[in-house]
């Protein structure tokens, strides 16, 4: 057991000797470390220990950027009832994707995460490239990514529903309504590791959270009739302790499309048989379409490669390089207005030089 008191009181939200080294990197003696562990939209919960107690972002950190559930940010001494959020520890393993609106700007959906669970109901809104659009966007953050196909208890053909997933993943049948197969989530965790629940709205996600916790701690709904597509219950993200030391589960609200924020590098993470494949085309530059000695559509028309998995590969290829052009134009623009200010800047110097003799101003 530690000896560092610090370490002690954090053990349970996952503080180690990493991340201590790292917070005391950008705080100052005053500082306290703490996970923010909620984020209800207009306030956040931050914890040093002791449990959940508001927080509020102050200082450089207004500029730089929100926190995330999950993130480690050192706090100032408290000013009333509230804790000034003054640093962010440097944020590792971080769920990300593109913010909703027409601006290509990050939103982060957990950091320091562990294992990612990918919850898919086993219902009429079972979608398996949906799945493979979230394992896309893990790739590349170095988190373990476990997809748990909810609902078993309610379908009949599991094994056909296994043969629609060409991952590479662990997949597990699981029932939040029923139980079953649900201690896999604490099992793959353990003391002081953190996981996500990350899917679509309907796929069950707040009622595992409720049943792993032993009570309602989310609110949840029954999804819609005739389609089986999901109500967003969860509204905001928090972060809840596992009963007996089983580690630490973030809830996150459903996203009905995860729109990416990755490399084009990524999918072929996701994807890596069909990347492999494509290693074998006799051309280099082939785009798997008509073009002799296209291995992948070799695969296809021999029946080893789904014909929709290709279709989902191509999409998100398509998708991944328009979003990594729409980053670089819009860093393209960023630093022209910074070097438009600088040179407004200089020019207004010299100006000011120029009218009063030579000296700065």
């Amino acid at each position: 057991m530690s000896r560092d008191p610090m370490t002690r009181a954090l053990g349970g939200l996952g503080f180690d000797s990493h991340i201590r080294s790292e917070f005391r990197a950008v705080a100052g003696p005053e500082h306290h470390p703490a996970r923010v562990v909620a984020d209800h939209g207009t306030r956040l919960l931050v914890d040093r220990g002791a449990g959940p107690e508001p927080g509020v972002v102050r200082g450089a950190l207004l500029r730089e950027g929100r926190p995330a559930v999950g993130d480690w940010v050192a706090l100032a001494p408290a000013e009333g009832e509230l804790r000034p959020i003054e640093a962010l520890i440097p944020r590792q393993r971080a769920i990300v994707r593109k913010a909703a609106g027409e601006r290509t700007v990050p939103q982060v959906i957990a950091a320091w995460v562990d294992t990612a669970f990918v919850v898919a109901g086993l219902d009429g809104d079972f979608n398996p490239r949906r799945i493979e659009r979230i394992l896309t966007a893990l790739a590349g953050t170095g988190v373990q990514p476990v997809v748990l196909l909810n609902k078993a208890d309610a379908c009949v053909d599991r094994a056909g529903a296994r043969a629609q997933l060409a991952v590479h993943a662990p997949v597990c049948f699981v029932s939040a309504l029923t139980g079953e197969g649900v201690d896999i989530v604490p099992t793959l965790l353990g003391k002081g590791r953190t996981g996500v629940l990350v899917g679509a709205s309907g796929a069950g996600k707040s009622t595992l959270t409720n049943r792993l916790l032993g009570g309602d701690v989310q609110a949840t709904a029954a999804v819609r009739e005739g389609d089986d597509k999901g109500r967003h219950t969860t509204t905001s993200r928090a972060l809840f302790a596992l009963p007996d030391g089983g580690g630490l589960l973030i809830d996150t609200p459903g996203m009905r499309e995860l729109a990416l924020w990755a490399g084009e590098g990524e999918a072929d993470e996701a994807f890596d048989d069909i990347a492999a494949l494509g290693q074998r085309c006799r051309f280099r530059d082939c785009a798997h379409g008509a073009e002799p000695g296209c291995a992948i559509r070799a695969a296809v028309e021999r029946g080893e490669l789904d014909e929709a998995r290709l279709a989902s590969y191509d999409k998100l290829q398509r998708e991944l390089a328009y979003a990594e052009r729409r980053q670089d134009e819009q860093a393209a623009r960023a630093a022209q207005t910074r070097w438009k200010s600088v040179s407004t800047r200089m020019r207004q110097r010299r100006n000011f030089e120029d009218r009063n003799g030579g000296k700065a101003w």
